[in-house]
């Protein structure tokens, strides 16, 4: 009877207990696998765009094994342990409440954990039915006659060379695991130029690949995507991202470029109201309803310099990048530099009604969030940010959505400042490039927003604003 019901079906039958539809894209999925599997192909890539439900597929893929030979040891394997443990909570769901695999669950409730569980079998392995590992986990000792290695790459196992290659080291040790004769399926989709899933590493793989947007601009989701919300999705992703994640294209590094001429500049400057209580900010007769600000610190002549990065948001999710300052520290002073820095940015928060302030505290950035706590005095919230990706892929990440949409506004006065000659001279894994500005504003761009007049977790009212209507002047006395 095993034989008889082909994984489609099984699909099928579990989607009509669940009162769901079956999506084509599923279906064209299951066939696929169901049939490399009973022509005995052993070495499995499914490629398919973000959100195509790809994993959920695998999971019921797992479970039709195991009903077909509960004999199977299936390892899971996964960019971290939580993710694989999900793959094997959902496979574990459907043994439950699939009609034709209940007589599967075993007598003993310890062989039904959430992170492992064994079905009822004849054969007496020391390796459970299914388990759940994440990439970085010891494996040793361990045997399995199906691997299933479910986004092993994301951005935090693939976002630097290191991270590749200790990639590659870990699944390098899965030969070890595999039984002679047993499966291996990858399921994922690229994150790096220097994709895992091209033809040079998975060599003989036999791979199916499902763009979201096929030949001819067939949509392969009909159910779910129409026109118009692929253009929508295009638009808030931005090309690059839309282009990896959803059309499976992978995207050199080096291929990044920033268009000055997506700039939108403005001169307005920010009028500030209150009414009943309520603050209102406005640009260009454009109410901003949040703000972020960033602050990448550096201390002393040479190398790295300091920004910090003031950007609002408007209602309709476009970006104004109103003040972007370099700062300088004057010699002779009384106060220490790092004094002298934060008190400036204590100075500009006032100006420009900033809520909160956000601070790169890799490296000498650690001991400034005290020192700026005690500058803003309470009326501003600092937050402390640790930057683990690479700066050339987050300086990608914080432009390309919006400089495609051409949604960035600029102020006038950012021309006097370094950062347009940035963007045009900006080349990824570029030695010795300027582009510190660059990096404050796409860690505000990236970061989430805090809205305008909100008093941030811990914060108290900030009672320096003012009543009535305030025009803010931009001539900020700090050195740009």
């Amino acid at each position: 009877m095993t034989d008889a019901i082909g994984f489609p079906l099984f699909l099928t039958l579990w989607n009509r207990r669940q009162k769901q539809k079956t999506l084509r894209v599923h279906l064209r999925i299951a066939r696929w696998l169901a049939a490399r599997w009973d022509a005995g192909d052993r070495r499995m890539l499914l490629m398919a765009f973000r959100s195509c439900g790809k994993s959920t597929i695998t999971g019921l893929f797992a479970a039709w094994l195991l009903w077909r030979n509960p004999a199977l040891r299936i390892l899971v394997m996964a960019a971290d342990g939580a993710l694989a443990a999900k793959m094997v909570r959902n496979t574990k769901r459907i043994i439950e409440r699939h009609p034709l695999t209940q007589q599967l669950r075993p007598d003993k409730p310890d062989q039904w954990a959430a992170d492992r569980f064994t079905v009822r079998r004849k054969a007496e392995w020391r390796d459970p039915s299914m388990l759940a590992f994440g990439i970085g986990a010891n494996i040793t000792g361990s045997r399995a006659d199906v691997i299933i290695c479910d986004d092993v790459e994301v951005p935090n196992t693939s976002d630097s060379r290191e991270k590749r290659e200790n990639l590659r080291e870990r699944l390098a040790e899965l030969a070890f695991v595999l039984v002679t004769g047993g499966a291996q399926l990858y399921v994922g989709t690229p994150h790096t130029a220097e994709t895992i899933y091209s033809d040079d590493y998975l060599s003989g793989y036999k791979a199916l690949r499902v763009p979201l947007v096929g030949k001819g601009g067939v949509i392969a989701c009909p159910e779910r995507y129409s026109i118009t919300d692929v253009e929508a999705l295009k638009r808030t992703s931005g090309p690059r991202k839309f282009a990896a994640q959803m059309m499976l294209q992978a995207q050199p590094i080096e291929d990044g470029r920033l268009q000055v001429s997506a700039l939108q500049w403005y001169a307005d400057e920010i009028v500030y109201t209150e009414a009943n209580g309520q603050p209102n900010l406005h640009v260009a007769g454009r109410r901003m309803l949040a703000c972020s600000a960033w602050w990448d610190p550096a201390f002393g002549h040479g190398g790295d310099g300091s920004v910090v990065a003031v950007v609002y948001t408007d209602g309709a999710g476009e970006y104004w990048l109103h003040k972007l300052v370099y700062l300088k520290t004057s010699a002779g002073m009384q106060e220490d530099e790092a004094t002298q820095q934060c008190r400036a940015i204590a100075a500009l928060c006032r100006q420009y009604h900033v809520p909160s302030v956000t601070i790169e505290i890799n490296g000498i950035g650690r001991f400034l969030p005290a020192i700026l706590r005690r500058e803003v005095a309470g009326r501003v919230a600092v937050v402390e940010a640790s930057s683990r990706k690479a700066k050339d892929i987050r300086i990608l990440e914080g432009f390309d959505a919006v400089l495609a949409a051409k949604a960035l506004h600029v102020h006038e006065s950012i021309r006097q400042t370094p950062f347009p000659d940035e963007m045009r001279d900006w080349k990824p894994q570029q030695s010795g490039k300027h582009d510190d500005g660059l990096d404050a504003v796409a860690g505000a761009l990236l970061q989430a927003p805090v809205r305008v007049g909100a008093s941030p977790k811990g914060v108290r009212p900030r009672s320096w604003h003012g009543h009535g209507m305030h025009t803010a002047k931009t001539n900020f006395n700090v050195m740009e």
